[in-house]
């Protein structure tokens, strides 16, 4: 940058930012963030679409859900501290076209083998913009009263993604083929790229020493081993096998060495330090409890509202919403609430009552109660939202304004790598609770029942090739053997929710909200004119 005056990396940041507005900012992030949510869940329910039109194998249908999760949870640290070397707003960018040109392969792919390679290009374009809308968004709101409004509503909007994807899904099946469920997202990334490359700000963070390019591909592979290992433990596949763990010991194996060679550089990849600082690490941990525990929803909406009460898919999805609703609600007033009661109490709170809904839906049966549903939803809803925005509002508020993107990074891999864990503790625990009840049915051979033990779903395909009285006596043992396996998940998830309480008690008593230097009156330069970093 010979000729130009070299501003300090902060600085620099404020400056990219000064002619744009923030409130604006914060709308195109929303936009890209409720892509890359609703993108997560709307496949769910073209699966059996799918596997009429592409006939794919039971490997390859599994490869075709778990790929884009996988990719995205293993490059998002990648991804992070690149955007913090050479500009977040053009790691958002690219991760737009990565997404867009995804949609519209995955949308007309003939076979299966195309699907999944679009769908890890999906999984590419998430990790490139989830850590920049965080990463964008902490340092468009130097204050931390405007960024804990922006964090709330950036919050919310997940929410209503995660929800929106199986009832947007639904509808576009109902009406078009299934690759309309990635066919939509093409229009809003033609807009999201003209419109973000002129609102966004472009920072970066420091810049000192080379990126470390080995210490990214070990923690990419890493993640991904422990990840893909996490997932087939949870779904009881060869739980002792080499593919199981295999993949997880060795990508535990790459992480160790990830850390200590961090700890070894001068300039690491990932601020280790920052994890001194107990907000920091408490968030973190906070966020992996959270979602550790909270899976036991996915069993729920996909298992109970269907198999049990024998609700359509759209139901389901209906019978969800006053959930997403709360959650809304408690991303819009969780800024006042953390100005108010600080970060220890919100956050602690927000476990305490969602351990109390938890502990609600324990009294669920083998009969629709509504009102016991709502209810225990709404609490849901919002002490979920309000834990996980108190979490990631003090972990981002902790973290240096310069690693920002690395910050960002973890948390969105916490957020992961806490719901894999979840899915392989709860999924385990579930499976020893409603396995024995189905060991001797009478009337039911031994083989029978021994098939009807691996999951509700096989054990009414077994019930209803059985027929008769024996086909009864299966179902309805299947049933009852059910809600006692989800009482008794619910239970280990109020107790999870309980502990993530106590940890919360090292976080911060207050908010405290740092004094903000005075803008730097800068003349702010044309895009053409702002000195770059090359790639």
């Amino acid at each position: 940058m010979s000729g130009t005056t070299t501003v300090p990396a902060r600085l620099r940041s404020r400056v990219a930012g000064a002619g744009a507005n923030r409130w604006a900012v914060l709308v195109v992030l929303c936009v890209s963030l409720l892509l890359v949510a609703v993108d997560a869940t709307v496949l769910h329910v073209a699966v059996p679409a799918v596997t009429e039109d592409l006939r794919p194998g039971a490997i390859e249908l599994l490869w075709i859900v778990d790929t884009y999760p996988l990719v995205c949870a293993s490059l998002l640290i990648l991804f992070g501290t690149l955007g913090d070397r050479v500009g977040r707003r053009r790691v958002l960018l690219l991760g737009y076209g990565a997404f867009g040109v995804a949609s519209a392969v995955a949308a007309f792919a003939p076979n299966p083998l195309t699907l999944i390679l679009a769908r890890a290009l999906l999984g590419v374009g998430g990790a490139m913009i989830m850590p920049a809308t965080l990463s964008i968004l902490r340092q468009v709101f130097p204050d931390r009263r405007e960024r804990a409004v922006a964090i709330g509503v950036w919050s919310a909007v997940a929410a209503v993604g995660a929800a929106v994807g199986p009832l947007l899904g639904g509808f576009l099946l109902e009406h078009f083929w299934w690759g309309s469920v990635f066919l939509v997202n093409i229009p809003l990334m033609l807009v999201s790229l003209p419109v973000g490359r002129l609102l966004l700000p472009e920072s970066t963070g420091e810049r000192d020493g080379p990126w470390d390019v080995t210490g990214a591909l070990m923690a990419a592979v890493g993640l991904f081993g422990a990840v893909l290992g996490v997932k087939r433990l949870g779904g009881g596949e060869d739980v002792l096998g080499v593919l199981t763990l295999g993949p997880l010991l060795a990508g535990a194996a790459l992480l160790v060495a990830f850390v200590r060679r961090q700890r070894r550089r001068r300039h690491p990849l990932v601020d280790l330090g920052m994890f001194a600082r107990p907000a920091f690490s408490t968030a973190v941990g906070c966020i992996v409890l959270a979602m550790l525990a909270l899976v036991g929803l996915e069993l729920i909406a996909a298992q109970y509202l269907q198999l049990v009460l024998g609700l359509s898919p759209l139901g389901t999805g209906l019978r969800l919403l006053p959930l997403t609703f709360a959650a809304m609600a408690a991303g819009l007033l969780g800024a006042r609430l953390l100005r108010r009661f600080g970060p220890r109490r919100t956050v602690c709170a927000g476990f305490c009552l969602t351990a109390a809904a938890v502990l609600t839906l324990t009294a669920m049966g083998g009969r629709d109660d509504a009102g016991l549903l709502l209810t225990g939803f709404v609490l849901l809803g919002f002490g979920l939202e309000t834990t996980l925005f108190g979490a990631y509002e003090s972990m981002l508020s902790e973290a240096p304004a310069d690693r920002a993107g690395g910050a960002a990074a973890i948390g969105e891999t916490s957020y992961q790598l806490g719901a894999g864990m979840g899915i392989a503790l709860l999924g385990t625990v579930m499976n020893a609770a409603y396995a024995p009840g189905l060991a001797r049915v009478p009337g039911v051979p031994a083989a029978d029942s021994a098939a009807a033990s691996h999951s509700l779903g096989e054990a009414y395909e077994v019930a209803g090739r059985l027929g008769g009285a024996p086909g009864q006596a299966l179902r309805r043992a299947a049933r009852d053997s059910f809600v006692h396996g989800l009482h008794v998940t619910l239970l280990v998830s109020a107790v999870l929710l309980l502990l993530g309480a106590v940890a919360a008690c090292r976080l911060p008593r207050a908010m405290q909200c740092e004094a903000e230097e005075e803008p730097v009156e800068l003349p702010v330069q044309r895009e053409a004119e702002r000195p770059r970093v090359s790639a």
